[in-house]
């Protein structure tokens, strides 16, 4: 049985998009740990491969709980289509992959996940896709980089790590000029904050493992868009190269979408008290968040997010790298480790972490200094995690 959902709320739909329940008549969505189902004759079997009769044909093409979850998340979007995968990197490199071949033309804002920028700089080009990055708060930058023809255009908004945020209806609206489709990594926003599709994007990115499941327990990520055409180029890599997501895994993010919309709301609250009572502390260059006036595309991240920050904090310390390593060892609290979303309040040093492959030249392009840390709040108590950030600038 499958509810209509159309007409319902985001919230309801965050606890019953896609829902379908089996002959059993569960509660709760279940979950199919199947890799292969089976045929009532060899006739049945052929016209399912030819594509004949629709059907479940093997898990790495889809799955009854991992289509659950699709169903749920594009519903949230309001995307046509979602295309469920291993990883949020595989996501990325899935949707970038399938529509590039040698010879095209990929701009993408410089500000990008470390892992995100080795696809664009070293992998694509390999392969012949020409590639060229751009300050992704520089319009004019958007402007020179997309007048000439470009197939895809690639962003991320709020950037990783230093969160600057990019007009995103600026953006796609240059970038359909050129005859790109544009690709937004929507991670650091989620679905609750941002819904780049309501401003032009194309094509959307999650990792799955962030927000979506909220707990620190499994990898996911997610492809989500309008387009049949895209549709024709990304099915064929999926099914053939297999970074899909498991069952189980899928059933993870059903019922982690279930509680996000109060999670990314106690995210936002935490994040906003921590980054309004660090302003003007001793010892720090920069509190950088969205959700601050002080913070440079301000106006733009309240219209463009729901009126909201966001689920992280990065802050700028002096004294470099020994000072910074100083204050992070002496967190009690707050653990160190290079994840965002998670009920638990993570830290990391970008420099020598997820952006370390970059050379200092780089880094400094992107504004990530040895100073630099990253604070994905979670849920604990804010006046605990206050306490500790204070003690440990103090050491």
């Amino acid at each position: 049985m499958t509810t209509d959902m159309h007409d319902y709320r985001e919230q309801t739909l965050l606890v019953r998009g896609g829902l379908e329940r089996s002959g059993f008549d569960e509660t709760s969505e279940a979950i199919f740990l199947t890799s292969g189902y089976v045929y009532k004759s060899a006739e049945e079997a052929e016209a399912a491969f030819k594509g004949d009769r629709v059907r479940y044909v093997y898990s790495r093409y889809a799955n009854p709980t991992v289509s659950m979850f699709e169903e749920r998340l594009a519903k949230l979007e309001g995307a046509a289509f979602c295309q469920a995968t291993a990883s949020g990197m595989s996501a990325v490199f899935s949707a970038l992959f399938c529509q590039l071949k040698a010879g095209d033309r990929l701009v993408a804002s410089r500000a990008l996940f470390g892992s995100c920028l080795y696809i664009v700089t070293d992998i694509l080009p390999s392969y012949g896709v020409e590639t060229e990055l751009v300050d992704g708060i520089d319009l004019d930058q958007w402007r020179k980089a997309l007048s000439k023809p470009t197939q895809a255009v690639f962003l991320e908004t709020p950037s990783n790590p230093t969160l600057e945020v990019i007009d995103l209806k600026a953006v796609c609206d240059l970038a359909h000029a050129a005859g790109a489709r544009v690709v937004v990594d929507n991670v650091f926003a989620t679905p609750m904050l941002q819904k780049p599709m309501q401003y032009g994007a194309d094509i959307v990115i999650y990792s799955t493992t962030k927000h979506i499941d909220g707990q620190g327990r499994c990898l996911g990520g997610a492809i989500l868009y309008n387009d049949t055409d895209f549709r024709d180029q990304l099915l064929p890599i999926i099914r053939h190269t297999g970074p899909s997501m498991s069952p189980f895994n899928a059933w993870v993010m059903l019922k982690g979408m279930e509680t996000m919309a109060l999670r990314v709301d106690r995210h936002c609250d935490n994040a906003l008290e921590i980054a309004r009572s660090l302003e003007g502390q001793p010892g720090l260059n920069r509190v950088i968040y969205p959700g601050l006036e002080s913070h440079p595309q301000h106006k733009l991240a309240m219209s463009q997010m729901s009126s909201r920050g966001s689920t992280v904090v990065s802050l700028d310390l002096d004294g470099g790298k020994e000072r910074t390593f100083r204050f992070l060892n002496a967190l009690k609290l707050i653990d160190l480790s290079n994840n965002v979303g998670d009920a638990k309040s993570l830290i990391t040093h970008p420099a020598t972490t997820t952006h370390q492959r970059l050379s200092p030249e780089e880094r400094a392009m992107l504004n990530i200094g040895d100073g630099l840390v990253r604070i994905s709040v979670g849920l604990e108590d804010v006046a605990d995690l206050k306490e500790d950030i204070r003690q440990a600038l103090s050491a």
